[in-house]
């Protein structure tokens, strides 16, 4: 009576998807984040052409 070994499931993958898809959240948020302080800056440049770097 000889038993085969039961084979493990190989997650490898799901591993490589998981991290690409945790990368890009990150990504994603980090972006969004970013945005609100160029928008604030282009708001106070609107009101006042004085207050940009660019002049």
């Amino acid at each position: 009576m000889s038993q085969q070994p039961k084979q493990e499931k190989d997650y490898f993958w799901q591993i490589i998807v998981g991290v690409i898809a945790l990368v890009a959240v990150t990504l994603w948020l980090v972006k969004s984040q970013e945005h609100g302080k160029y928008v604030t800056s282009q708001q106070a440049i609107q009101q006042d052409k004085a207050f940009s770097a660019y002049r």
